[in-house]
């Protein structure tokens, strides 16, 4: 019996369902299997070094129960619910983990997941808050600090063509997404933006030579896919980390396309290249310091108010302008003050060049985002 032939979109559906699936193979095959949190660590290495990046994910589907035990609740409900997951054992399957100091609570995680969860491998990297010259000549020491680590480790010496194959794969990856992207600048999108999320927390997980072939696969594949998005108000999403495509899902379903994101689990992984130069550290530290348009990083202010907003957010305003977006929502996990501090200003720049904005706070919950259902729908209808 000839089996049928499993579509893109259905491995997709399979690795975002089951999540860690391919790691835990891998791990069984002899793999080191490596957990990060966020943007900030240049997984070039570890690729390099022949270990899997697993990025580190929480659940909106099941109640944190263990981890309240442990840490506050009147902080990051994300961070509470990967580690309460790391409690029950379910990330186990990894041999290491790296945080970088990408807000005082991801900081503070690494401390106590180390301590309670003892993985074999461990480091922290101090990422600058503040871009000056001084903050790109201390990162680099935190690169080699990093580098000289993952060395010891493996017993493996990271050289330049190590180093050079695992920037071009991981440049490969960007700019296939990049691709994908631009499917969805088109009236009406080829693509919708819960298959974009699911697509890419299902590549959180694999190696990336793996993760490149799926992205090409799903390319290849939309063409000829059913059912896809009508016509329906063009939105952009922004906030934080979004590893779970419900929220995506209600806000297509109240009556609407997202076509665009500026997320830390979607466009700020992947926008920005890795270039080339001489010192390959210093063309991961340009784009890993300098690349990644987070709230938590202080750029240098420039000029007036006004003109310091737009040097800070311009690049919203021209996703905006390039996929042709009607309305803007902010999604803001709750007791997230590094979001939250920016929300005035970003709104404000918005709307004063035309954009509507949907300001949502959520508990990272499935249990709750069905609650924000009415206020979604009446913002669409401002824009509709």
């Amino acid at each position: 019996m000839v089996k049928a032939k499993i579509s893109a979109m259905d491995k997709v559906k399979y690795l975002y369902e089951n999540r860690g699936a391919q790691a835990k193979e891998l791990r069984a095959q002899g793999k080191k299997i490596i957990g990060y949190f966020c943007c900030y660590p240049p997984i070039e290495f570890l690729t390099a070094l022949d270990l899997v990046p697993f990025r580190i994910q929480g659940t909106v589907k099941e109640p944190i129960t263990q981890a309240d035990a442990y840490l506050e609740t009147i902080m990051c409900p994300f961070m509470r619910s990967c580690f309460d997951l790391a409690l029950k054992g379910q990330y186990d399957f990894l041999d290491g983990l790296v945080v970088p100091h990408s807000c005082d609570t991801v900081q503070r995680i690494y401390e106590i997941w180390r301590h309670y969860r003892k993985p074999e491998y461990t480091h922290f990297i101090n990422v600058p808050h503040m871009l000056d010259a001084t903050s790109y000549e201390f990162f680099k020491q935190e690169l080699e600090r990093f580098q000289a680590s993952l060395e010891e480790y493996t017993g493996i010496k990271l050289t330049q063509e190590r180093l050079d194959k695992a920037i071009g794969l991981h440049n490969e990856n960007r700019s296939l997404l990049r691709e994908l992207y631009k499917l969805r600048k088109v009236e009406p999108p080829l693509i919708s933006g819960t298959e974009i999320t699911q697509l890419q927390v299902a590549g959180m997980g694999l190696p990336v030579e793996e993760y490149n072939e799926l992205i090409r696969q799903v390319i290849q594949e939309i063409p000829s896919l059913p059912n896809r998005p009508e016509p329906k108000p063009r939105l952009l999403v922004f906030g934080s980390e979004m590893d779970d495509s419900s929220f995506i899902q209600l806000v297509e379903e109240c009556g609407s396309n997202v076509v665009m994101d500026d997320l830390c689990t979607a466009t700020r992984c992947f926008w920005q290249d890795v270039k080339a130069t001489p010192d390959r550290l210093d063309g991961l530290v340009d784009r890993y310091l300098g690349g990644i348009n987070c709230p938590r990083t202080y750029r240098p202010k420039t000029g007036s108010h006004q003109e310091d907003i737009k040097n800070r957010f311009g690049y919203l305003l021209d996703y905006a302008r390039e996929f042709g977006v009607q309305g803007v929502i902010f999604y803001i996990i709750r007791f997230c003050d590094t979001y939250e501090f920016d929300v005035p200003d970003v709104r404000d720049y918005l709307e004063e060049n035309g954009f509507p904005v949907l300001h949502l706070e959520d508990d990272y919950s499935v249990f709750t985002i069905g609650q924000l259902r009415t206020r979604i729908q009446a913002f669409l209808e401002t824009i509709g």
